[in-house]
């Protein structure tokens, strides 16, 4: 607003012409100066520059908004940015639809869990087409680790969704609209973004997914597509002189045993602090007591909240569609019982 030309504010003609002769075009050039400064400049009275500041201010100055006006905009935009539906009955609920579009939303968890799992399942999800419930567009999968299984890919397919899958030739059409960049070094990962932006534009993608995040992207590739933008993070090791560099933390089940003596190592996210703030929505998956667990532990739409699930031939299944919320730091720890670790990612002992 402080850009806008004063010309375009229908300020009486006398002093607009005077504003132009001076060389203050815009009303940042005319708020920028006191009112004594632009009668000498101007070389007009108090009350001429007094009402022509008190214009500018008002046609300048965005207006104020109420609370019921933000939030119709915000269902409106939803509305039209959308969600990619997760059919995880339960999931959806909370996120009001599914994974939204335009932000990034981050899977966080050890390896074996299930991310790569649920990313192959939204994949097919975005390509289906929308009288099965999909978004009848294409997906793009940047297999950073080589994980990536084509021959898994189409059995969560066949199993998830028979009655297309059987149709003939309907395997290989939907595998055509999934794909696959896997670079080799971080440079040809920079160089797949620039890549992915082009495709973006060129085609009908609807879903970004990069398995797994080993360097930080910009959050701003998802509010530049507004699709979906879907990133795994592992968890490694980090020495115990590292620990205060990050807010992301993580201590053995032995170590709070003996206490901190015996505390030489941490296992972390893959990412630090920096990445955390740039993601909008977190899903944490764990596994404990011989169950594993999904967490929903950011979200600017819904309480924090914990699913049990399970892996089966059709992908990640919830075990009950009712989330248990959750309060304190358990929200924010990964518990893997496979490595006897937890992984707090606040920083609090367990």
């Amino acid at each position: 607003m402080a850009n806008k030309l004063l010309s375009e504010m229908g300020l009486p003609k006398s002093i607009a012409n005077v504003f132009t002769a001076r060389n203050l075009l815009t009303a940042k050039d005319v708020l920028s100066l006191t009112e004594f400064e632009l009668m000498e400049v101007l070389d007009v009275g108090l009350a001429e520059v007094t009402s022509a500041v008190a214009q500018v201010s008002e046609i300048a100055c965005p207006p104020y908004q109420t609370v019921l006006f933000l939030l119709e905009q915000q269902i409106k935009n939803e509305f039209y940015s959308g969600h990619l539906p997760t059919r995880l009955k339960g999931l959806d609920e909370v996120l009001c639809g599914g994974i939204p579009f335009g932000v990034l939303t981050e899977l966080v968890g050890p390896a074996g869990i299930g991310k790569t799992q649920f990313c192959m399942k939204l994949s097919l999800l975005a390509s289906l087409p929308a009288k099965f419930g999909g978004l009848d567009g294409r997906a793009i999968y940047v297999d950073v680790e080589s994980k990536f299984s084509s021959r898994r890919l189409i059995e969560i397919g066949v199993n998830s969704f028979p009655e297309l899958f059987h149709m003939e030739g309907m395997a290989q059409e939907m595998a055509g609209r999934i794909l696959v960049l896997k670079p080799a070094s971080l440079a040809e990962f920079t160089e797949s973004l620039q890549q992915i932006k082009v495709s973006l534009l060129q085609h009908e993608v609807k879903l970004l997914v990069i398995d797994s995040m080993t360097a930080l992207v910009s959050g701003s590739l998802a509010e530049f597509s507004q699709i979906p933008v879907v990133v795994t993070n592992q968890v490694r090791s980090q020495s115990r002189n590292e620990v205060s560099q990050y807010c992301f933390q993580a201590q053995s089940r032995d170590d709070i045993l003996e206490g901190p003596a015996t505390f030489d190592s941490h296992l972390v996210p893959a990412l630090g602090i920096h990445w955390a703030h740039a993601v909008t929505i977190r899903l944490v998956l764990e596994a404990k007591s011989g169950e594993r667990f999904m967490k929903v532990a950011k979200s600017p739409i819904s309480p924090p909240l914990v699913f049990p699930f399970k892996i089966t031939s059709s992908g990640i299944s919830l075990l009950t569609d009712a989330g248990v919320e959750m309060t304190g730091p358990q929200i924010n720890t990964i518990r893997n019982q496979g490595n006897n670790d937890i992984i707090n990612l606040h920083s609090e002992r367990l």
